[in-house]
């Protein structure tokens, strides 16, 4: 039987329960504990990712598991070298405040995953993929977010250590020139979830307001002042914290 146009195939219960992975996700890098990660719920959070969309269904991932110490600190090593270049970029204050924040867990979290794509898995036209190249890679950031939430819900942290050179990241993981490192996550159980993004919590920038940010038909345009989309944007500046308050 098909059900009414305005009737979700989710419970109300269900519909909360992903609002809420989605507002209590975090990009996690002081709170993690040496508690294990049980394989279970690992797999889970890999099935998860695998199941995310990909561009003429190419599934241009691969899931790289990362339990030894060594490895770790290999990649460690290659963020300290990173992390000592971008800091440079920033001046006064702003050097300051950079570093005094936590930029990764790698050698905290019990497990760290590279998440990588392989721009070759379908030889030849790739459907979807015909006219803008880089699909392959937006489908790959797809599985990260698919895993990111699926950990979330686990009760698992995840933290995206993006500041490393693509090419130490390779030597370290004996990773191939043709395989692309789209993200290197540290993921493990934590202490706790901040109630907001860290770098919001230390100043480093705010949530921009979501209104600004929508354009109606053409680039720039804002619409009318009475467009009834843009008032229900505003009102909902609190709606992330109804799932808090039970």
């Amino acid at each position: 039987m098909s059900k009414d146009n305005n009737e979700s195939d989710f419970s109300q219960v269900e519909i909360n329960a992903l609002y809420k992975t989605i507002f209590s996700r975090r990009d996690v890098r002081g709170q993690f504990t040496q508690d294990p990660v049980a394989d279970d719920a690992l797999a889970r959070v890999l099935y998860a990712a695998h199941h995310a969309p990909s561009v003429g269904f190419m599934q241009p991932w691969n899931f790289m598991v990362i339990r030894d110490a060594e490895v770790k600190q290999r990649v460690h090593q290659a963020f300290v070298k990173a992390n000592d270049e971008a800091r440079q970029m920033f001046e006064g204050e702003r050097r300051e405040l950079y570093s005094s924040l936590k930029l990764q867990g790698i050698l905290e979290a019990p497990i760290n995953l590279c998440i990588t794509c392989d721009r070759d898995r379908i030889k030849g036209p790739v459907l979807g993929r015909t006219h803008i190249k880089t699909m392959d890679l937006f489908s790959t950031v797809c599985a990260v977010q698919n895993l990111w939430l699926a950990a979330r819900a686990e009760g698992l942290g995840v933290g995206w250590v993006s500041i490393v050179e693509q090419s130490d990241l390779r030597q370290a993981l004996g990773i191939p020139e043709k395989i692309v490192p789209i993200a290197y996550l540290c993921l493990g159980h934590v202490s706790h979830f901040n109630d907001q993004p860290e770098l919001q919590q230390k100043g480093w920038r705010s949530r921009l307001p979501l209104e600004e940010l929508v354009y109606f038909d053409q680039w720039q345009d804002e619409g009318v002042d009475d467009e009834p989309l843009l008032d229900q944007l505003q009102q909902l500046q609190d709606f992330p914290g109804r799932f808090f308050n039970d």
